[in-house]
């Protein structure tokens, strides 16, 4: 047995308990929000939403993967035009212009497909002098959730906190400048993927996204 299995993560659900003791101090404050990266963050972010009694809602992104290793992220784009470059990546696979502008054209349909079929008609969250908490199932590069962060800093939020149940540590360091908390219970030296930590990492589908946020406004409302 693996000195770290007791750390491996069941799945996203069991992932997003791990977040919620952390998390406590924003428990039942209205001017809190938990948003979710989709897809495989909403599954997350719903455990911890339902637990801490606080909105729940999406921030969406797109990570730009290398067209020959397309797991490997050479940028991100988020709502609102947010467009991030990863030099690090690209001076490792370096790519042309016109097949980056193509791969950044691709994610962007994709990016409005989501909003669309997650969010139907619900008007966008104004977030402005809100606690946002950004959340997925795990970073591996940052560069979907540095994009994430600059979507958000945009709409002026009171403080912005990262909660992730498995990220690199240099990842972290990274990010940690660039916002107010950063939360991750289970950081590795020695990392090849987020899935590698989950016992179950099957590919959450749109539809159990719709479900949950359904369940989730739902709650909101009659609350």
């Amino acid at each position: 047995m693996s000195p770290l299995s007791h750390s491996i993560l069941q799945d996203r659900p069991a992932a997003g308990r791990r977040l919620i003791e952390p998390l406590l101090p924003y428990a039942n404050r209205p001017d809190v929000i938990v948003l979710a990266l989709p897809r495989g963050g909403v599954p997350v972010a719903y455990e911890v939403a339902t637990a801490l009694k606080v909105r729940l809602d999406l921030m969406l992104v797109r990570k730009l993967g290398v067209p020959s290793h397309p797991e490997y992220a050479m940028g991100a784009i988020a709502s609102g035009g947010i467009r991030i470059r990863n030099e690090e990546a690209l001076r490792v696979h370096p790519i042309a212009k016109a097949a980056f502008d193509a791969v950044v054209e691709r994610e962007s349909r994709e990016l409005l497909r989501r909003e669309q079929v997650y969010r139907g008609t619900r008007p966008a969250v104004q977030l402005k002098d809100q606690v946002a908490i950004l959340i997925d199932d795990g970073l591996a590069t940052g560069a979907s959730m540095r994009a994430a962060i600059q979507a958000l800093r945009v709409q002026e939020p009171a403080r912005i906190v990262v909660a992730v149940p498995v990220a690199p540590i240099e990842t972290l360091e990274a990010l940690r400048r660039e916002v107010d908390e950063l939360v991750c219970p289970l950081m590795p030296e020695w990392f090849t993927s987020i899935g590698h930590w989950y016992m179950d990492f099957s590919q959450t589908s749109d539809a159990e996204v719709i479900e949950l946020l359904q369940r989730a406004w739902q709650r909101e409302a009659c609350g």
